[in-house]
């Protein structure tokens, strides 16, 4: 049995992810699931949370032959708007269940920007079903968007999937916008489209099932299916757009991407580069060395080994240990 170890999770719109390691090791176990963590009244639902980790995490540990976790590294969708409940309620959580005595709570913005480009000044957009850039000089952070899928979002992968439903449904109403390519994909792939807001609209999952249409609407554009075409370039622009205003003044900044809507490959990226060059003429675009899990996992590893390197924000990124916060991080920023 190797001693103790640490618990590295990213929490977004379509699950949850997570890996136990050890120092000096590195991951030795992952698992995940596929049901998102509940938002409700509260915020994101602690309880709830714990329900999908605790069992998971104790799985790991045994596959792992992990004896204890002393340290944990949480990254999650929504944590600077709606995790003051998970904040309050997480530590003490992972304390009593697992033992753990020292977390670090991050947006999931941050553990993206740590996985793609570690401590380093420079600006990341994380493109997953939702979207979010974030950028920091090393003194604070900076992010925008990130309001979810139904306030904003823009050229995330629920963003490019809802468009596309929409060019859909306007093909099949004879509307101005339609794409009869859409059309034919949203119907294989849901059925009629006469029932696709019994589909949506009951789901708590909603921003993971418009998502799901995304890969439909880049591989028509892929095709050159012009509707598609162009939801996939505005995306493009709303994605550059956000990096331009995270992105910090000074110098020749790092500009990475992260996060499953890459996979749309160049019918997305080549239009990005044109507008991040356009905005941004002397930001570098670098390929992201991993993803927000990895910054997950980086984050565990350094708070295992001593203070964090990087900028404190009550909503961005704090630390807590048994004692309660933990004041082990560069200068408090709120931004």
């Amino acid at each position: 049995m190797t001693g103790a170890g640490y618990l590295a999770v990213d929490s977004g719109g379509s699950g949850l992810r997570a890996v136990v390691g050890a120092p000096g090791l590195g991951p030795l176990a992952r698992a995940a699931s596929d049901v998102p963590v509940r938002t409700g009244g509260r915020g994101i639902d602690p309880g709830h949370f714990l329900e999908q980790l605790v069992p998971m995490a104790r799985a790991m540990c045994a596959e792992a032959g992990l004896e204890r976790l002393d340290t944990a590294a949480i990254g999650a969708a929504g944590m600077a708007s709606l995790g003051d409940a998970l904040r309050a309620e997480l530590p003490d959580g992972l304390a009593r269940e697992l033992g753990v005595r020292r977390a670090v709570l991050a947006a999931d913005a941050v553990t993206a920007y740590v996985g793609a480009l570690g401590p380093r000044p420079g600006a990341v957009i994380a493109a997953g079903t939702g979207l979010i850039a974030i950028g920091t000089d090393l003194a604070g952070w900076r992010r925008a968007d990130g309001w979810g899928y139904l306030l904003g979002d823009c050229g995330g992968g629920a963003w490019i999937g809802r468009a596309g439903l929409e060019a859909a449904l306007r093909a099949h109403d004879g509307r101005a916008g339609g794409s009869a390519r859409l059309l034919a994909d949203a119907e294989e792939m849901f059925g009629p489209v006469t029932g696709l807001p019994g589909q949506v609209y009951p789901r708590a999952d909603r921003a993971a099932v418009l998502a799901s249409f995304a890969p439909r609407v880049g591989a028509c554009a892929q095709d050159g299916d012009p509707v598609a075409v162009d939801i996939v370039r505005e995306a493009a622009r709303h994605m550059a757009d956000s990096a331009a205003a995270v992105c910090p003044a000074e110098g020749a900044p790092a500009v990475g991407c992260t996060g499953g809507l890459l996979g749309l490959g160049e019918v997305l990226l080549a239009p990005l580069d044109e507008r991040l060059a356009e905005l941004l003429p002397d930001a570098r675009r670098v390929a992201a060395e991993g993803g927000p899990l990895d910054g997950a996992v980086r984050l565990a590893e350094d708070l295992s080994a001593g203070p964090l390197a990087l900028p404190s924000d009550e909503r961005m990124l704090c630390v807590t240990s048994a004692e309660g916060t933990d004041v082990t991080l560069t200068a408090d920023t709120r931004t």
